[in-house]
């Protein structure tokens, strides 16, 4: 007879949770909705961009600016490519390409060195590359003049690309580290016993395993030299080297009323980061948080 209040009670107990959820299914409607919100809220930016660059001038003016074109044109893009975006388009993949094969590649056989080797120097070097994130890029940009100067590298895209290395690899060193560091140590010492070597190691243990945090941290390196403005200000002048900051610059003051062009020139400047987010964007945020959590 006891023991069917104890069996009830349990019943009980096990339905409460259930009951709960069906007593405020108001909480998913609330976080759904704000989670929309934010949507357009991010989203509406690229498509507002996306509809003025495919109006035309008089359309831009007469219509409705947040509403798509009933007449759209590609009319604007033929306008940016036909004022030599293609050029500036090509100087800023030769500079961004560059910089994070050089940064992500040292960096990585840095970081193989730093985590395997217990000498005393290797970790002061490590600590001096760590100082250079506390270095803003605007109290350096002086000496980096001075130097790229004296070293006749004024106004060539290989004087846009060693600056954009050396402050990328701090962060990156960092990163890929705390990676190679969560390798566990039975994997080195199972290579070594077969007799591999430590390029053996590097290309056939790390680099498989790190691949997450190459593809994040190369995705940010890419990021950052794409979108630097400073360094091609200072270091150069001619239309040869002009990178698509720069060049955005030059079509602000020469299409300043025609807005859809300036839409159409943002829209292809932002194409290559875009593309690299949605086929980057799973390793992105593994990446970055590699070894932090420990």
């Amino acid at each position: 007879m006891n023991a069917m209040p104890e069996v009830q009670t349990k019943m009980h107990t096990k339905r409460s949770p259930g009951f709960s959820l069906r007593r405020h299914p108001w909480y998913n409607v609330v976080f759904s909705l704000l989670g929309f919100i934010w949507l357009i809220f991010s989203f509406y930016p690229i498509f507002y961009m996306l509809m003025t660059s495919l109006r035309s001038q008089q359309g831009f003016l007469t219509g409705i600016p947040w509403m798509p074109s009933a007449h759209p044109t590609i009319e604007n893009f033929v306008t940016v490519l036909q004022a030599g975006f293609g050029q500036f388009f090509l100087n800023s993949v030769v500079v961004s390409v560059s910089s994070v094969i050089l940064i992500v590649g040292s960096s990585l056989l840095s970081a193989y060195v730093i985590v395997r080797s217990k000498n005393k120097f290797i970790r002061l070097v490590f600590n001096v590359f760590l100082v250079g994130l506390a270095i803003p890029i605007q109290a350096a940009i002086i000496p980096i003049y001075i130097m790229i100067t004296k070293m006749g590298l004024y106004d060539t895209l290989l004087g846009l690309i060693l600056p954009s290395v050396a402050f990328g690899l701090p962060l990156t060193l960092l990163i890929l580290v705390n990676f190679v560091r969560d390798i566990p140590n039975e994997l080195y010492e199972s290579m070594g016993l077969e007799g591999a070597g430590d390029f053996t190691i590097l290309f056939r243990l790390v680099m498989p395993l790190s691949i997450p945090s190459i593809v994040s941290v190369s995705i940010y390196d890419f990021i950052q030299s794409w979108n630097n403005f400073l360094f091609p200000l200072v270091l150069t002048q001619s239309t040869q080297t002009r990178v698509l900051p720069m060049a955005i610059v030059s079509f602000q003051g020469q299409y300043t009323m025609n807005v859809p062009v300036l839409m159409a020139a943002v829209i292809l400047s932002a194409l290559p980061l875009i593309l690299a987010y949605v086929f980057g964007r799973r390793y992105l945020l593994k990446g970055l948080l590699a070894g932090f959590g420990k």
